[in-house]
């Protein structure tokens, strides 16, 4: 089991930078490593995934500032209540599976990473605080949200954490009934795309909603992905993930599917006009997808390779390596777009 470094101080400042950039990189800290408070915040809420959340957001925010002005103090209050749903979650599902029973110490969850509980870092009491404190305070901003925008935020926070707290929890407990990852898909796509757009310009039209298409299929590859790892640990569990319903070879099939997916919806939003030409940027990618196509054909290895950081986990960092760079391409499109906005519109 991945168990966390003892805490001690003090720590140098290089050393908490080195800390923490090592946690985001690779959602760990090594056990020789001094581990700071800081960085046991950054594992206990996964913040090595953040960035999909930020993206989300960014790719709201920049489609709004392409049809018009943007408040841009109610655009980073929002990116800041994305992290924290985000965080939010993450918390929750570790605690919801840790009760249901499902996370043990021999499950990905406590060997891939320290475990909240199980790997020392706080008790069930601090890990039910900590989710209920950091929504009370994402609740918060989404009041001061809707004071602004109106009860449309209300519907989008409200939408967000639903389906993040049943993702795990009884009674609808949609990741063990096959809908988990059509609630990522919803969550990181619509809801987060749509809510920035609205937050941040006051304005929602129905395109927004195709466009948030190629960066929710992208992010649904990754959640696919480790959904797909954990298969052989889901299926005698009865754990009915989307991977488990389909089989494996199933699954691996539709996860490529979806990451070629994202450049031909992205495509198609170019050529309907309804996106900058300049997102076609995302193309750069197709070389890391070529990469990550062949590692999807092969079996996972035995065993994990050197100094690799995040085993038995497989296929979810290949998702999250090309998600990553293509997301962030799609976001420097937009950025160029409104730069430079040239569409076809054919």
């Amino acid at each position: 089991m991945n168990t966390a470094p003892t805490i001690e101080s003090p720590i140098s400042a290089a050393s908490l930078l080195r800390n923490w950039k090592e946690v985001i990189d690779t959602c760990n800290l090594r056990p020789e490593r001094r581990m700071d408070v800081v960085s046991r915040w950054l594992v206990l809420t996964r913040a090595c995934v953040f960035q999909m959340s930020l993206t989300s957001g960014w790719i709201g925010g920049l489609l709004a500032l392409s049809v018009g002005p943007i408040d841009w103090g109610l655009f980073a209050l929002t990116l800041a209540g994305l992290v924290l749903a985000h965080a939010a979650n993450n918390l929750s599902n570790d605690f919801f599976d840790l009760q249901e029973g499902l996370d043990t110490r021999d499950y990905p969850r406590a060997l891939y990473a320290p475990h909240p509980v199980l790997g020392g870092l706080t008790s069930r009491r601090g890990l039910a605080a900590a989710f209920v404190a950091i929504t009370a305070l994402d609740g918060l901003l989404a009041l001061y949200l809707t004071s602004v925008r109106g009860p449309l935020v209300l519907v989008f926070a409200a939408a967000g954490l639903l389906i993040s707290l049943f993702y795990t929890a009884w009674p609808l407990k949609l990741k063990y009934r096959g809908l988990g990852e059509a609630g990522v898909f919803l969550v990181w796509g619509p809801l987060m795309i749509g809510g920035t757009f609205f937050v941040a310009s006051g304005r929602l039209p129905t395109w927004v909603w195709a466009a948030c298409l190629p960066y929710a299929l992208a992010v649904t590859t990754v959640v696919m992905g480790k959904h797909l790892d954990k298969f052989p640990y889901d299926a005698p569990r009865h754990v009915r993930t989307l991977a488990v319903l389909l089989g494996e070879a199933a699954t691996n099939r539709l996860i490529r599917g979806m990451m070629v997916a994202f450049y031909v919806v992205s495509l198609g939003l170019v050529l309907t006009g309804t996106l900058s030409v300049w997102v076609l940027l995302v193309g750069l990618s197709l070389p890391r997808l070529v990469s990550v196509w062949k590692l999807y054909r092969r079996p996972k290895p035995a065993s994990p390779p050197e100094n690799y950081p995040v085993w038995p986990l497989w296929y979810v960092s290949w998702a999250f390596y090309w998600t990553k760079q293509a997301g962030t391409l799609f976001v420097l499109g937009l950025v160029a777009g409104v730069i430079l906005p040239v569409r076809l519109g054919f």
